[in-house]
């Protein structure tokens, strides 16, 4: 029989989370998990599957108005917000169910309730409860970064923004990262005015900055407003409900919502971690080495509370190394090399492996740059003068593929397939001697000049 009452405590039932304790409990581990809001954590309640959902509403909004180009008459369409609101979050809780039904079948233990790390081998639920444990898991994800001014509490996070009563006439997005983008290209195909507040010039850092520049000009000719270089300083609710902002350039106007997207935190504040010894970052990111062990050898973290990468599938991954690890015997890390990713904009842009800029400071003039600037025939028979542009970066002799950037409609799809070939190291020739799927905008991966 153990000491403890558990041999695994997870507490936070996102992502990662739920699948430590799903792979632990089927390695023979008991397992508990806690959870104090809604289990599936931010990608399934408030993240990316919600957003996700928003984004396929809004692409109606260009198919609909081009629809008479392929043959279609569609008479007076009319979006209606709270029908799309309401579906997506009854959707969230049949996912919801889906989670707790994992989690049942593996006979994880819920407790619905927040819980804190009382020692090496203690939770304290908010009941009152102490539980013991072989081993703690920290799986409680990040938190959006409010805003930081005067009259913050009038602005939204991408928490709430889900559930807005109606879409605001006039929408501020304050940042210069995917949420802010994604939200900016939602709201503007549903009828928003939407301007894109950041504190400097440059949007999605972590992208290639000429695929960047493309989804600005393809932006601004959509309608989307930007005010670059400023920051928010005050922030004033007005008697008839609208706000009022002044930036830090000295400018100021007037908006119905504010969505302050300019990152998120890692969600470690009250959890007792320091007071038992887990070491920090200056983030509130929890240090851990590569197999997810924290400095105090019991208590170990996955997904976005670490602040590494900040994506729900490495999170999954995180927390099955960490339970094959931890309970089968079997020690497994995770490869953070070419992660492909994608922001859901409007058009999408995905990207995996180095930018042009990280590929240059690594290799010098050792790499060489193809494109395909292009405009997809949807768009030529639509009548739309909107171009998408696929960028290959390769490095060496053998002209290795070490980045791939696209933008363009369902680039988010297309990268998958095309992430493997970069994961697996091959070469440009390898792309060259692919024989073209035609006609689909996928064939100018292996079209590049």
């Amino acid at each position: 029989m153990s000491e403890y009452d558990y041999d695994l405590f997870v507490i936070g039932a996102g992502s990662g989370g739920v699948r430590a304790s799903r792979i632990a409990a089927s390695h023979g581990a008991k397992v508990a998990l806690a959870e104090e809001y809604r289990v599936g954590g931010t990608c399934v309640i408030r993240g990316c599957v919600p957003k996700k959902m928003l984004v396929y509403g809004a692409h109606f909004a260009e198919d609909l108005h081009e629809a008479a180009r392929f043959g279609w008459d569609v008479n007076d369409p009319k979006f209606v917000w709270q029908r799309l609101r309401d579906i997506v979050q009854t959707d969230i809780d049949r996912l919801e169910g889906l989670y707790g039904n994992t989690l049942s079948s593996h006979n994880v233990k819920l407790f619905e309730e927040r819980a804190t790390v009382a020692g090496p081998n203690e939770v304290k639920l908010a009941s009152g409860q102490v539980v013991t444990a072989g081993k703690i898991l920290i799986a409680t994800g990040g938190w959006p970064v409010p805003a930081q001014c005067e009259g913050a509490e009038h602005a939204l996070t991408s928490n709430e923004i889900f559930h807005l009563e109606q879409v605001p006439g006039r929408l501020l997005v304050v940042g210069g990262g995917y949420i802010a983008n994604e939200f900016a290209g939602i709201f503007h195909a549903f009828g928003s005015d939407v301007t894109i507040l950041n504190r400097s010039d440059v949007l999605l850092r972590s992208y290639d900055q000429e695929i960047v520049a493309r989804l600005v000009e393809l932006s601004k000719e959509k309608g989307i407003n930007f005010h670059f270089k400023a920051s928010l300083q005050k922030i004033e609710k007005q008697a008839d409900g609208s706000l009022h902002v002044g930036f830090n350039d000295g400018t100021n106007a007037d908006y119905d919502t504010i969505l302050v997207a300019t990152g998120r935190a890692p969600n470690s504040a009250g959890l007792g971690l320091e007071e038992v010894g887990v070491k920090l970052d200056k983030s509130g990111a929890v240090i851990v080495d590569e197999y997810n062990q924290s400095s105090v050898p019991s208590i170990y973290a996955v997904g976005d509370v670490t602040n590494r990468v900040q994506l729900t599938p490495v999170a999954i991954r995180e927390g099955h190394a960490f339970a094959d690890t931890v309970f089968d015997n079997n020690p497994r890390i995770v490869d953070y090399d070419a992660i492909p990713s994608a922001v859901f904009a409007s058009p999408p842009i995905a990207s995996v492996g180095l930018t042009e800029a990280e590929a240059s400071a690594k290799y010098g003039d050792d790499i060489k740059i193809y494109r395909s600037d292009f405009r997809p025939m949807k768009n030529v028979v639509s009548g739309r003068e909107e171009r998408g542009l696929y960028k290959m970066i390769t490095a060496g002799s053998d002209e290795k593929v070490i980045g791939l950037h696209l933008i363009g409609p369902e680039s988010s799809e297309i990268i998958q397939g095309a992430a493997v070939a970069v994961k697996a190291g091959l070469s440009k020739q390898a792309f060259d001697d692919t024989v073209a799927l035609h006609p689909s905008m996928a064939e100018e991966l292996v079209l590049l000049k």
